[in-house]
């Protein structure tokens, strides 16, 4: 069902509920599509939070409403995933690459021209936006033009120092708890914890992936992992922008990171990133 709503900013927004093909079977997703002048030659394929044991399609709707029109590029296709407490890894990531190659095969339907697919997503769906990255890479297929990466989860040995220090914070023990929880779920077992695929911070193959946007949040305990990331990437010679935001409210609220990539700074840096972008998927020269 498609349904027209305007945006914040008067513009009309589509959003139609579809389904998509994952590794094992059909997918819920969400279409939106806005009525600006962009070029639909641009698909951004998002995938939401929840520490992999949670989350759905709701948690980012209000962040891509306002994506969907801020961006310039109006076609975002928001798919979920198999949660860690059906099947743990790899099933998600699967899902992830299929729902990529899926759209690729169904650009008529999705009304984009299938010329440049980004990847992203928010904290769990950020590690499995990356992921798809390797893969799309390792397999060949499908071509990926950029990478967005939202406050994203990226280590699960819980090892840098902004995680660190969140036990010895009353106040935010209860995040980093949450974060051990959810890898627990994902990660029973302790050799896929090393797995490029569910650690993309400890891939030692980060060559020829495409250009990155990394978003990471001041006080948050993912903000480490996130820009250490970046710096191997840009090690690697892949064009990474690296940004830290100011936290819109405290981490432990529910929803948090969706609310602070819903602020200005957020939305300007992705449509900054995505005109950055040329026809080839490289960062356009100054």
């Amino acid at each position: 069902m498609s349904v027209a709503r305007k945006a914040e900013d008067g513009h009309t927004l589509a959003v139609r509920d579809l389904q998509v093909v994952g590794a094992e079977g059909p997918l819920a997703a969400r279409l939106y599509k806005a009525a600006v002048d962009g070029r639909r030659d641009v698909l951004i394929v998002f995938f939401h939070g929840g520490g992999f044991v949670d989350g759905d399609l709701e948690d980012a709707d209000p962040f891509l409403r306002h994506l969907s029109v801020a961006s310039g590029y109006p076609v975002v296709l928001s798919s979920t995933y198999t949660l860690a407490t059906v099947k743990p890894f790899p099933a998600a990531a699967e899902d992830a690459h299929a729902v990529l190659t899926w759209a690729k095969k169904n650009k008529t339907k999705l009304g984009w021209t299938g010329k440049r697919m980004l990847v992203a997503g928010i904290e769990a769906g950020a590690n499995l936006a990356a992921v798809c990255t390797l893969m799309a890479r390792d397999r060949g297929a499908p071509r990926l033009a950029g990478q967005i990466l939202l406050m994203p989860m990226l280590d699960p040995g819980l090892s840098t120092c902004s995680m660190r220090e969140m036990p010895t914070c009353p106040d935010k023990a209860k995040v980093f708890d949450e974060c051990a929880a959810a890898y627990r779920g994902y990660l029973p077992h302790a050799a896929d914890r090393s797995h490029p695929y569910a650690s993309p911070l400890q891939s030692s193959r980060l060559k020829n992936l495409p250009p990155a946007l990394i978003l990471s949040i001041e006080d948050d305990p993912l903000r480490d992992e996130a820009e250490a990331y970046g710096g191997k990437l840009i090690q690697s010679g892949v064009p990474t922008t690296v940004r830290r935001l100011h936290a819109a409210q405290a981490l432990q609220e529910p929803n948090a990171r969706d609310t602070c990539a819903c602020r200005g700074q957020a939305l300007a840096e992705i449509a900054n990133f995505i005109a950055g972008l040329d026809e080839e998927g490289e960062p356009a020269s100054c």
